[in-house]
């Protein structure tokens, strides 16, 4: 049994969906029985307002959870430029610490159960200097769920992901592919489940149709089903 409990949500770019996927499985894992927690170490592009960035993933991952935790304990780092977290904190003369990220984390994986962690874009994005968003993922010493684009070019992006993952010794649970926009199911969308799976021998454990909302258009359910299967997987307690 691993240390940490928890999971850590990653994407093959960005804008694939990692918040609305990290929402559903928060929600399905609290209806399981099981207290959770969000963790977003660093986020970017939030916006200003009042003289305060607003980090919107982490806002909707931290409402959806339901918790009363601090933001700066949710959410370190945040940036107000769109753009890899290490430039965007070079213009903005922010020092990202990796032992401030890794205490958060801690504070709140000894307070619940499971926490959802998402990172920044994709797993090789930079943090600060040297570290990536791998980096945090292999300190966390947690599994990886990769969020993947339906259509066409999405298996090399899924492909090289797991590979980078699986280099640095990290176990990937599977593979979550995400209509982040609403799009036509054409012969790539249908093929590519099978290929991944079948190149990878990584489970793709479930492909979302698009919807605003988790509890909406069949999502729910969807959702309810990849959260049973990582119980039955991962050994977790807490559920009913």
């Amino acid at each position: 049994m691993r240390k940490n409990k928890g999971f850590f949500i990653t994407g093959t770019d960005t804008g694939v969906g990692k918040t609305y996927v990290a929402s559903g499985l928060i929600s399905a894992m609290i209806k399981k029985g099981l207290t959770v927690s969000p963790f977003k170490p660093v986020e970017s592009g939030c916006r200003m307002r009042k003289g305060e960035l607003i980090p919107s993933d982490t806002v909707s991952l931290m409402k959806v959870s339901h918790i009363q935790e601090s933001i700066n304990t949710i959410n370190p780092y945040r940036l107000k430029h769109a753009l890899a977290p290490s430039v965007a904190a070079e213009i903005e003369n922010v020092r990202i610490n990796k032992k401030t990220i890794l205490s958060a984390f801690k504070r709140l994986a000894d307070r619940y159960d499971i926490t959802i962690v998402e990172g920044a874009g994709g797993l090789m994005v930079p943090v600060y200097r040297k570290y990536l968003v791998i980096d945090i993922a292999k300190d966390l010493n947690l599994p990886i769920i990769i969020v993947s684009r339906p259509g066409l070019g999405t298996i090399n992006h899924t492909l090289l992901t797991i590979e980078a993952a699986q280099q640095r010794g990290l176990h990937v649970l599977g593979v979550i592919i995400n209509y982040a926009e609403p799009a036509k199911k054409g012969l790539s969308e249908k093929t590519n489940p099978e290929v991944i799976e079948r190149l990878s021998r990584i489970p793709v454990l479930a492909v979302i149709p698009f919807s605003k909302n988790t509890e909406k258009g069949g999502t729910e359910g969807i959702f309810k089903g990849i959260v049973e299967k990582l119980i039955k997987r991962e050994h977790l307690s807490g559920a009913n």
